[in-house]
């Protein structure tokens, strides 16, 4: 369903398996979705996503499918909308909490932006969405927060390597995660964030 193929083998890199370990906030669509969003809504759902990093420079992922569909399946990075009035870093580091269980971080700056628009659960998602980069020495996982929906739609959470996401041939959300990790890796944050292509499935 989600469009662009990104490789990741299903090795052993520390998964954390089912989906009471692993928590995002919102459904996860085309690299992971609100459900709160409004239908037919004119405002798209503002949304913070975490590039999260650990020791050995691996990102954690997240790996959501339709509820009713597990083959139809994708990778995505922690994160949700944001509630209330908080801002959109309140927001990174509370759905990193949910959905992780990692408080420790580094939060660090935007990194890239995106707009995307996603079918899932049966209704079309519209998201603006902002990457920050984090760092955590802590690996281990547990969601704190999944909604019914969240259960039914998240299987887990994995660390990967560069390698493993340029090598893999699963569909990973945003679709150029790969290549953007290399560059961050080799070039370290941007100076300012980068607008990613618009991602319509």
């Amino acid at each position: 369903m989600p469009q662009g193929p990104a490789e990741v083998p299903r090795g052993p890199a520390e998964v954390t398996p089912g989906p009471a370990e692993v928590t995002p906030e919102v459904p996860s669509g085309a690299g992971g979705v609100a459900v709160e969003a409004a239908e037919g809504a004119g405002e798209p759902r503002k949304v913070a996503r975490v590039v999260l990093l650990d020791p050995a420079d691996r990102i954690l992922l997240l790996h959501g499918h339709e509820p009713d569909d597990p083959a139809d399946d994708w990778w995505f990075t922690p994160g949700g909308g944001l509630e209330g009035d908080e801002t959109r870093e309140e927001a990174a580091v509370r759905e990193l909490a949910e959905e992780t269980g990692i408080t420790e971080v580094e939060l660090g700056p935007v990194l890239w932006r995106r707009r995307c628009s996603f079918p899932f659960a049966g209704r079309r998602w519209d998201q603006d969405e902002w990457y920050y980069l984090a760092r955590t020495t802590r690996t281990a996982t547990g969601a704190t927060a999944l909604t019914e929906l969240e259960r039914r739609s998240v299987a887990g959470a994995r660390w990967w390597t560069c390698r493993e996401l340029t090598r893999s041939h699963e569909t990973v959300y945003p679709t150029r995660l790969a290549e953007l990790l290399r560059r961050l890796l080799d070039d370290g944050p941007p100076a300012g964030p980068v607008t990613l292509d618009t991602e319509i499935v």
